[in-house]
């Protein structure tokens, strides 16, 4: 699918986002293992998070969507911490590396072997990552050419460890996390860098025995979880493209409502603001342990700056978007310490770097930095997505303010996180 996007004078109203995906994930695969039944509102729409419903279905948990009070609604019935069955057939990650990743730290605690493959993006990720931990627990995985999909998860008696994560990312935390619940003893995570918290969180509400620290979590096996009523706040990094578009188009007075604000995800606002933002925060509430607020967004001449260490470890997910603001930006944008994004969904660095030289951008990359120049003009262009969600988001936004009409191809890569994203772009767009 092409999607044709033109330069704008602004963008303007109201947008509503959908369910957070990492939320969304954690709470398909927890409420799966509770006991009773779970309502989730404003689960993720995005394709990513299906994959997870069908992983969780295949293994005996069933699901049904309906709507209360005009708002969808998803119903899962739990199984207990120890329901699921093995599945007919080989579990499809589809695209999504969240969910091949937590849901290999349930499945090697299962009492039946699990095979988990994905497209042909995802077997193409490491997962070396989580299988060392695992391995550490007692767990037994096979994988091709020893870390890629399809994994053959051999189901095993589990023991906690205390495991200090070399690089900082909140999938393999959450992976261990999750086989600690079926683990002899306590499980211990420690991070290097503080990464997003929403499996302690959920963990928690749900009735987890665990314990939150700075930078450590400690989970003990054995505890029961309960379902309960949910609530998916919008997700935050969704939110990004519609901020940045607010931010470097010339007229622009946009509020994003319902919005996703755990600390640990905030960072890009942090960061905007102190590049000279103008966003407000109209409102925030606390529900089933995450925040979630209003924001407003203005035109702003934005400054740019240097992202690195911690800071671009909790803006990974928004380093393509952030990359157009750069481009735009008065000073430039430098990212350092971004090497992870060599094995998202595409080599984003690569990516990022061919769709802004079509636009006749400029910018400078090593295996781990981005430098790209400020007050660039961006030109019409063909846009290739590469089949990341990301990257065909992110373009269209930079697009808004070209020289003419883009066309991005493969524009369908976005329903992988945001299937309403080309719709809400047009109706904001003025």
């Amino acid at each position: 699918m092409t999607e044709q996007v033109s330069p704008v004078k602004g963008v303007h109203g109201v947008v509503g986002l959908p369910g957070d995906k990492s939320i969304s994930h954690r709470y398909a695969m927890l409420t799966s293992i509770a006991d009773g039944d779970s309502e989730i509102h404003n689960y993720s729409t995005g394709a990513d998070c299906r994959s997870t419903l069908c992983c969780m279905q295949a293994l005996g948990v069933s699901h049904t969507f309906s709507e209360i009070d005009g708002r969808r609604v998803l119903k899962v019935h739990g199984k207990g911490i120890s329901g699921l069955t093995v599945a007919a057939g080989t579990l499809d990650a589809g695209n999504s590396g969240s969910t091949i990743r937590m849901l290999s730290g349930i499945l090697a605690a299962q009492h039946f072997t699990t095979v988990v493959t994905g497209d042909d993006s995802l077997v193409k990720r490491p997962m070396r990552r989580i299988m060392t931990p695992l391995a550490e627990m007692g767990a037994r995985i096979e994988a091709t050419d020893g870390q890629f999909p399809p994994l053959t998860i051999h189901g095993s008696r589990l023991y906690g460890i205390d495991y200090s994560l070399p690089v900082a990312s909140a999938q393999v935390k959450s992976s261990v996390l999750l086989a600690g619940l079926y683990a002899s003893g306590e499980t211990i995570v420690r991070e290097p860098i503080a990464t997003r918290d929403h499996t302690e969180i959920a963990l928690r509400e749900l009735g987890a025995d665990i314990v939150i620290e700075p930078r450590v979590a400690r989970v003990r096996g054995g505890a029961k979880l309960q379902g309960k009523m949910l609530v998916v706040p919008g997700d935050i990094s969704s939110a990004a493209f519609f901020i940045v578009a607010a931010l470097v188009t010339r007229d622009s007075d946009l509020i994003i409502t319902n919005v996703g604000l755990n600390p640990t995800r905030t960072a890009l606002l942090d960061v905007l603001c102190g590049m000279g933002a103008n966003i407000k925060l109209l409102r925030i509430e606390q529900v089933n342990g995450e925040l979630i607020g209003n924001l407003q967004i203005k035109s702003s001449v934005v400054k740019g700056g240097t992202i690195e260490g911690a800071t671009t470890a909790a803006l990974i997910d928004e380093i393509p978007v952030l990359a157009i603001l750069g481009a735009l930006s008065q000073n430039g944008l430098i990212v350092r310490d971004a090497a992870e994004l060599r094995v998202k969904e595409t080599d984003r660095i690569e990516t990022i770097s061919a769709n802004l030289q079509r636009m006749g951008g400029t910018l400078t990359t090593t295996q781990s930095t981005l430098e790209i120049p400020g007050k660039q003009q961006l030109h019409a262009a063909e846009i290739q997505s590469f089949g990341d969600h990301r990257i065909a988001m992110a373009f269209s936004i930079g697009a808004l303010t070209a020289s003419g009409t883009c066309e991005i191809r493969e524009a369908e890569a976005a329903s992988v996180s945001y299937p309403e994203f080309y719709t809400t772009l047009r109706n904001i767009a003025r």
